[in-house]
């Protein structure tokens, strides 16, 4: 089937390139690339994600529950400590 495609310059001259690099038609590197991608279109829609991350060990240490008016309080004590 015949159709028209209409690329950008930059991308036409690309293709172009490539095809004459692998010694083949442009007409044969389009139909391998849109073939490729009729084949694996999973492949490129999955999400790339990032590893979970590594649990450490239990230290036996807790962190405390601060409210706002406790971390307030820290802060003005480091002030005042800082000025003395």
């Amino acid at each position: 089937m015949r159709t028209t495609l209409d690329l950008p310059d930059p991308l036409f001259r690309e293709v172009k390139i490539r095809a004459a690099e692998k010694g083949v038609s442009l007409k044969e590197l389009l139909t391998s690339y849109v073939e490729k991608g009729l084949r694996e279109p999973e492949a490129e829609a999955r999400p790339v994600r990032s590893p979970l991350p590594t649990p450490r060990p239990a230290n036996g240490r807790t962190i405390p529950s601060l409210t706002n008016a406790r971390i307030e309080e820290l802060l003005a004590q480091e002030d005042a400590e800082r000025c003395q």
